[in-house]
């Protein structure tokens, strides 16, 4: 085996490494935008949650001053 065939397997399993690391930054994306929308969810419930709470508490003073 000459100098060259050794260059070429190097070549290969450089190339290969590099498609493993794009497949795993990938992956690492996706983990991370699928976090992201489930902390956005997670928010917006509870932002509505509140809202909802304050708009009852709201609701009954007026009730109350009515009477």
């Amino acid at each position: 085996m000459g100098f060259t065939a050794y260059a070429q397997e190097g070549a290969k399993d450089e190339a290969k490494d590099a498609g493993h690391d794009i497949k795993k930054a990938g992956k690492d994306t996706g983990h991370a935008a699928k976090h992201a929308g489930k902390s956005v969810a997670k928010g917006t419930k509870k932002g509505v949650h509140k809202t909802a709470k304050a708009t009852e508490k709201g609701a009954e003073k007026v009730k109350e001053k009515t009477e």
